[in-house]
């Protein structure tokens, strides 16, 4: 193949790759929400990751994308199929076609790989992992409730205690607010749309999509409800309801008028609330927020949106609160696409991605530390000694290569090893090993300006008998786990 032949080693945008710690991380946050989505009686179902594109619905908020937002293609009998862009849609043609064999209510949880046909940013990838729960064929507030203290246990368990709240809100509500104020239901979606971006873009940039509409930083501009100023005024008053759906139903009232839907939406929030308090989540945890939307078309009745409150650095280096990383709500409407009839329904789902990144700000390493045993001489000493490590329960590895020793310490530090074993002639002779405390020695190595300081104290390297090798690793190891 000619060197102008050659394809270029590239991602395509919104795409990329992942190393070990990204997938190991990943598997250990998995596992945990796993556990506690299984205790609470949630069992695990797969669906396909490509679906027939008229089964997957057009509910994505970004609707003025080519190809709907999704990514499609026609295989050989002329029918559509797409990716899926979230594991909500394919949970409800799954129920819909095995309806009459499924409990009631039917209890599911699912995690994979989910697609958008989006433009991509910072942050922003058109792949990604979600991770679900649903409870389908229950109309109770108490189904929602459950959801949202599951949450919260499961951020718990993700050592998030005290650093993230759970917003409800209703869509029941907005739509009566939308009804009141005479905006055209044609406009709902963009209203919709407008207010789910208010923490990004802050009520400036929201009354400009709610009005003529908004150009960004890109100079891209995103036509807007054009609503006029008393309706936007009645959006944005409604965004700013504070308290329990009691306390603030006579602002609502001004802004809605007495509304039936208004007033059960209400109703059902306050029974959802009553519900977590009863159990023990407290305001703290657990709240309403009214400006809580969500993008997505199909959602009915309460909706919900898990938040971390701690800041973070921003790309400009600017401290900023980290935001969503779990969404979802109740979509009663969505499987009577396929059947006519009606099926209450409600789910949750967490960002996988955002979350792992949540976790990598607040140190939380999920991946155990690594031991590298260096070769010497004899491989099989090694390949021994990584063994008896491994059985041990102590993530180790031998090294394979042909390199030099200086090399073999190079490729240890490249690894991320917390320690490197060594064990050469003379030590063998001696009955010993060497440690070497990779991490301790990369920090101390900051503050020792010459060779012979580091000599001296040799503060990162210790010999150790060859059968205490277990129990001083263990003791290096200390506070970082195993």
């Amino acid at each position: 193949m000619s060197t102008s032949n050659r394809p270029k080693a590239r991602l395509p945008r919104g795409f990329r790759d992942r190393t070990a710690g990204d997938i190991a991380a990943e598997r250990a946050a998995l596992d945990t929400i796993r556990r506690v989505y299984e205790s609470y009686g949630f069992e695990p179902l797969e669906t396909p990751a490509f679906e027939f594109t008229d089964a997957l619905g057009k509910f994505l908020p970004d609707l003025d994308r080519p190809n709907e937002g999704v990514f499609s293609l026609q295989d050989d009998d002329k029918q559509w199929l797409s990716l899926r862009y979230d594991l909500t849609a394919p949970l409800a043609r799954y129920v819909a076609e095995n309806f009459q064999n499924l409990p009631k209510p039917f209890r599911r949880y699912q995690v994979g790989q989910v697609w958008r046909n989006e433009k991509p940013g910072p942050g922003r990838y058109r792949e990604f992992t979600q991770f679900d729960a649903d409870t389908v064929g229950s109309s109770s507030p108490a189904a929602d409730a459950e959801l949202l203290m599951m949450t919260a246990d499961t951020l718990d368990a993700l050592g998030l205690k005290g650093e993230y709240v759970i917003k409800i809100n209703s869509r029941k509500l907005l739509d009566g607010v939308l009804e009141a104020a005479k905006i055209d239901p044609s406009r709902r979606g963009t209203v919709l749309r407008a207010i789910d971006k208010l923490d990004r873009l802050g009520e400036g940039g929201v009354r400009e999509l709610l009005g003529a509409g908004r150009k960004d930083e890109s100079g891209d501009f995103t036509k807007g409800a054009e609503l006029d100023d008393d309706q936007i005024a009645r959006v944005l008053e409604f965004t700013k309801l504070g308290g329990t759906a009691g306390e603030f139903r006579p602002r609502l009232a001004k802004i809605a008028g007495f509304l039936d839907r208004a007033g059960d939406a209400a109703r059902d929030l306050d029974e959802i609330i009553g519900y977590c308090r009863k159990s023990g989540y407290e305001a703290g945890r657990i709240l309403i927020d009214t400006s809580i939307i969500r993008g997505l078309d199909y959602y009915t009745g309460a909706v919900f949106e898990a938040q971390l409150t701690f800041p973070v650095k921003n790309e400009q280096g600017e401290a900023v609160v980290f935001g969503s990383v779990a969404g979802g709500g109740r979509y009663d409407g969505l499987i009577a696409r396929f059947t006519g009839q009606q099926v209450p329904a409600t789910g949750i789902s967490i960002g996988v991605s955002r979350l792992l990144s949540a976790l990598k700000e607040r140190n939380n390493s999920v991946l155990s530390p690594l031991v590298v045993v260096l070769a010497l001489e004899d491989v099989s000493r090694s390949f021994e000694m990584a063994r008896a490590l491994r059985a041990a329960g102590i993530r180790a590895e031998a090294y394979v290569g042909t390199k030099k020793f200086g090399d073999q310490l190079k490729y240890a530090d490249k690894r991320g090893a917390a320690i490197a074993v060594i064990e050469g002639s003379e030590e063998r002779a001696q009955g010993i090993v060497t440690l070497k405390d990779l991490a301790l020695g990369a920090e101390l190595a900051k503050s020792i300006d010459t060779r012979a300081e580091w000599v001296k104290d040799r503060p990162a390297q210790i010999a150790v008998k060859r059968e205490e090798l277990i129990s001083q690793i263990r003791a290096m190891l200390g506070g970082r786990g195993m």
